[in-house]
């Protein structure tokens, strides 16, 4: 086995043998000490949890998914413009992007309430405010790579006469793709979250309960299996839409760029 494959293989299972390691230590620590399931459930009482309440929670589990993705979709349209309308104007970003600062650093438990009294549809508030979590990390990083463009190639560019549209789409554009990638990954992740607070603050009821408010009402009940087979499917959420989005990531810029060319050592 080549060093290579050796360590793309070892990158899969180190982190399932430290989890199998953690589990065992946490069911083992529970049966021994008999903590009561109300303050810490062990691992087996919350895979029976998991299996006997998963057809619920994977119903409330798509409808937080669906809020997600259409966040991450408006962040990404909604990051990637405004990022490139900073690019070509310095005016704009010197007015503007002080605002998308004050968004980022606002926390959103605190105005996600006003958002869902001031937005009347559900649905549309909950993208609200999962797209206002997940839109600054793809405007950041975009206006970042688009302005990281080589000066000696803008420079040579404006000596042959290329208009401003086509700089950007052959030199500013692939320059800042890696950085919007990057963006994309860590938004991929805040629009999760986003949308599970925004639920928290909504609260339980409705004909479409997402997963956070499943998880508050497993909290009211005492039922701590079933928060924790909520949290888990939560993060197993989180763990699939970060490796999808790196995948896309390897997959656009494996043939050029240094970030997603493996060494292959003999």
């Amino acid at each position: 086995m080549r060093p290579a494959q050796f360590l793309r293989l070892w990158r899969i299972a180190a982190p399932l043998v430290v989890g199998v390691v953690l589990l065992a230590v946490w069911e083992i620590v529970v049966r021994i000490n008999g903590v009561p399931r109300y303050i810490l459930p062990s691992p087996h009482e919350i895979a029976v949890s998991l299996w006997t309440d998963g057809p619920s929670l994977l119903g409330s589990l798509l409808v937080t998914l669906r809020v997600t993705l259409a966040a991450l979709v408006a962040a990404t349209v909604l990051g990637g413009g405004i990022a490139v309308l900073f690019s070509l104007s310095r005016i704009l970003e010197l007015g503007f992007f002080p605002y998308a600062v004050m968004l980022q650093v606002t926390p959103i438990v605190a105005i996600a309430p006003l958002i869902i009294i001031w937005v009347k549809e559900p649905f549309l508030a909950l993208l609200v405010c999962a797209w206002i979590v997940a839109f600054f990390p793809i405007v950041a990083n975009t206006t970042v790579g688009l302005n990281s463009a080589d000066r000696n190639l803008l420079a040579l560019f404006r000596l042959y006469g290329a208009s401003r549209g086509q700089t950007l789409r052959y030199l500013k554009l692939p320059t800042a793709l890696p950085y919007f990638l990057a963006g994309l990954r860590i938004s991929g992740g805040l629009a999760l979250i986003g949308a599970v607070v925004a639920e928290f603050v909504a609260g339980t009821g409705g004909t479409e309960t997402g997963l956070a408010s499943r998880i508050l009402e497993a909290s009211y009940r005492l039922l701590v299996p079933r928060l924790f087979a909520g949290l888990f499917l939560l993060s197993l959420t989180g763990i699939v839409i970060y490796l999808t989005l790196d995948f896309l990531s390897r997959l656009l810029l494996r043939h050029w760029h240094e970030s997603a060319i493996e060494e292959d050592e003999e």
